[in-house]
């Protein structure tokens, strides 16, 4: 330790450090501080009372000075925190402008990331302001993450906010995620229903696709720094991704906004997926229904009794398919699980969750004799489709109860809890990670001392090392995780 907690009897000298510190910021354009507006010796005294603020002396007097604490500005409610249930602040650390650049900045850094470990903190936060450069780079070379900006009041310019954790276990909070979208030409089917129900913004009308937790390349979701969710788990592995750190990302979060009938499709499998597709994985999936027309239907397999080679005969005539679909009528609430093999469409006007395997594979058996501006169909895919078809798939959609937190499906790949909030609800504990939205209504996400405010369509990534998590307020919500 090279620093030592300030006295009474030190007010006099930190006064007159800092005020020589402001005017070397000042006069190298750097507008953090400025002394007797902030700081003064009245914010100085007050951190000396509260044994807060530890200071080094040398011959010439205060060399540095440095305020660390557990008092949370509540501007910082505002910022995009990573780590830790428990942290600890530091304010106003201060080198002596003769002695800058002797690495007394990194050791005084170091002094107070030991003082909070003792106090009991997870990790680390600060803020500096936007122009000073120093200061920046100074955090950045730390090795802390820039967890976004905030405004404080009467500065002109947004404030930076950085963090780090200190200690191994420190836990992982969730992380709001941005979509991708899929529209225009790739989805000829969609609308605008991600825009008006969700607030989504969508480039295209219309789109009919919001990939709210996705690696896939090219339409990877991205937390609000911009980092896309494979560098996410690549810079934090386990901690944050479970054992699904080193291997391939397992699972796909959509919404997905059908203004138009969906093409009549299947899945394959992983084996034949990995032996036809260039080694990807197959698509098992499941739907909630979010919207539906009174009249809304899905395709929900094929008949019972129907043969490959009818099956075949009828997708080789086109329209001649239709009376082999099983259709079936759906609503708000209801659940479907379409394994790999099953034979399904969704209906025009319904809005959906979906949850999936990570995989971009579809064959198509029909797409309803359409034509776009230019005249042409889209590329069906029957070999393969054939290839994989399950004609003995037999289900119908579950209604899920209007429980608090009900598990309605528990398959080979994938979990899904739906939660009834009205006042509060327990979220099922993480296992590997969980993708959690709001599906509706007003609703708080809440952990230690924390409580996040949810906007109707918002997913957020569950991190494995996840405090425990409640709703609160009224609503619904969405957790899936791995299996």
């Amino acid at each position: 330790m090279i620093l030592q907690q300030a006295r009474k009897t030190d007010l006099e000298a930190l006064c007159r450090f800092y005020e020589l510190v402001c005017a070397h910021m000042e006069a190298n354009g750097q507008r953090q501080w400025h002394w007797g507006s902030y700081p003064n010796e009245e914010v100085i005294a007050r951190s000396i009372e509260a044994g807060t603020l530890y200071r080094l002396y040398d011959d010439k007097g205060v060399v540095v000075a440095v305020t660390a604490d557990t008092i949370e500005d509540e501007n910082y409610a505002r910022a995009n925190w990573l780590f830790g249930t428990h942290p600890g602040f530091f304010h106003r650390l201060a080198v002596r402008p003769d002695m800058q650049g002797e690495g007394l900045g990194r050791k005084a850094l170091a002094d107070v990331e030991e003082l909070l470990r003792t106090d009991g903190c997870d990790c680390l936060r600060c803020d500096t302001y936007t122009d000073n450069s120093s200061a920046l780079r100074f955090y950045a070379l730390q090795g802390m993450r820039t967890a976004g900006k905030i405004m404080i009041p009467q500065r002109p310019k947004p404030f930076v906010c950085f963090e780090k954790p200190l200690i191994e276990d420190c836990p992982m909070l969730p992380v709001p995620m941005h979509p991708a979208f899929r529209g225009g030409s790739l989805t000829p089917w969609g609308g605008e229903k991600l825009l008006r129900n969700y607030d989504k913004p969508i480039r295209d009308v219309p789109t009919g696709e919001s990939l709210e937790i996705s690696c896939i390349p090219t339409l990877e979701s991205t937390d609000d720094s911009g980092m896309r969710l494979s560098d996410l788990i690549q810079r934090y592995g386990k901690r944050f991704a479970g054992k699904y750190a080193l291997s391939t990302f397992p699972l796909l979060l959509k919404l997905i906004d059908a203004k138009q009938s969906l093409s009549v499709q299947v899945h394959p499998d992983n084996t034949y997926a990995k032996a036809h597709e260039r080694g990807k994985l197959g698509k098992t999936e499941a739907w909630l229904i979010l919207d539906a027309p009174e009249d809304g239907e899905l395709v929900y397999g094929i008949k019972p009794g129907t043969s490959l080679e009818t099956l075949r005969a009828a997708c080789e005539q086109g329209a001649a398919v239709e009376p082999l679909l099983r259709r079936v009528k759906v609503k708000p609430g209801d659940v479907c699980y379409i394994p790999a093999g099953c034979v399904h469409a969704i209906g025009a006007g319904i809005l959906l969750y979906e949850i999936q395997q990570s995989s971009d594979v579809t064959y198509r058996f029909y797409d309803w004799d359409r034509v776009d501006a230019k005249g042409n169909r889209r590329e069906l895919h029957l070999d393969k489709a054939l290839d994989v078809t399950d004609l003995s798939f037999s289900l119908d959609p579950i209604h899920a109860p209007d429980a608090p937190c009900t598990r309605v499906l528990d398959k080979e790949y994938f979990t899904l809890d739906l939660m009834h909030v009205d006042g509060a609800v327990r979220v099922p504990a993480v296992h590997q990670f969980g993708m959690l939205t709001a599906l509706e209504g007003e609703l708080s996400l809440c952990w230690e001392g924390t409580e996040k405010t949810l906007h109707k369509g918002d997913s957020l990534y569950l991190p494995t090392t996840c405090p425990a998590l409640t709703l609160k307020g009224t609503g619904r919500a969405a957790l899936s995780m791995p299996k």
